[in-house]
């Protein structure tokens, strides 16, 4: 467990994990900080990491969704959507925020997710979309036709959360260069007539380190500083 005796809990606390983060270990710890927080020993967090390659499955995932079972290790999550996939050059952002002292609202919290990816998104000239009934960012391809003639869209940040107390845990990844390959083992979040996307795929040279950059400033005017 954590030692936060000295820290100051009224201000958030930014994490860089690195290397890549092995799952099992990196959610107990997570759920043990969500803990502390929720006892008011802890400042609320933010964790930024990369996963080796593997699938995760949220409360809502179907079997005929995990599509190449043997692929990659398939984790159970515990968090609100379907399956997702993580992995090298993907940025993961775990949000550990106290919504008792922010507004015991779910749907706005999620909206200020999106809202967070999307502004983040904006600084390298990338248009982050919402859509009804599909949780997550998404970018316009017009260079590509979709299922029915439109232009073709595909997903470039998942969101998905859970709450335990009023404290959040999970968060929103973004895919900055992963294996855009390691998605086929699954129907991403549940959605087959859409594919996914990433910065460099948008032609972009943006690195982990940019995006965190503006991860940072964007989550300040979205979320403020916790004080």
């Amino acid at each position: 467990m954590e030692n936060t005796s000295n820290t100051d809990i009224s201000a958030i606390e930014w994490r860089v994990l690195d290397g890549l983060a092995p799952y099992a270990e990196t959610l107990a710890a997570m759920e043990a900080r969500v803990a502390l927080i929720a006892a008011g020993t802890a400042p609320e967090a933010v964790w930024l990491l990369e996963h080796p390659p593997l699938y995760t499955a949220g409360t809502s995932a179907r079997a005929e969704d995990l599509v190449q079972p043997d692929r990659f290790e398939v984790h159970v999550a515990g968090r609100g959507g379907q399956y997702t996939y993580h992995g090298p050059g993907q940025r993961v952002a775990y949000v550990m925020l106290d919504l008792n002292k922010r507004g015991r609202d779910v749907r706005k919290f999620v909206c200020a997710l999106e809202d967070w990816v999307i502004k983040t998104l904006a600084e390298f000239n990338v248009t982050g979309e919402r859509r009804a009934g599909r949780v997550g960012v998404w970018v316009v391809r017009p260079d590509r036709k979709g299922p029915y003639g439109q232009p073709a869209e595909d997903k470039i940040a998942a969101i998905g959360v859970k709450l335990r107390k009023w404290v959040s845990f999970h968060g929103i990844s973004i895919n900055v260069e992963p294996d855009l390959s390691h998605f086929s083992g699954i129907v991403p979040c549940g959605i087959s007539d859409h594919g996914v996307t990433s910065l460099v795929d948008l032609g972009l040279p943006v690195t982990i380190d940019d995006l965190d950059v503006a991860l940072r400033r964007q989550f300040d005017a979205v979320f403020g500083n916790g004080a």
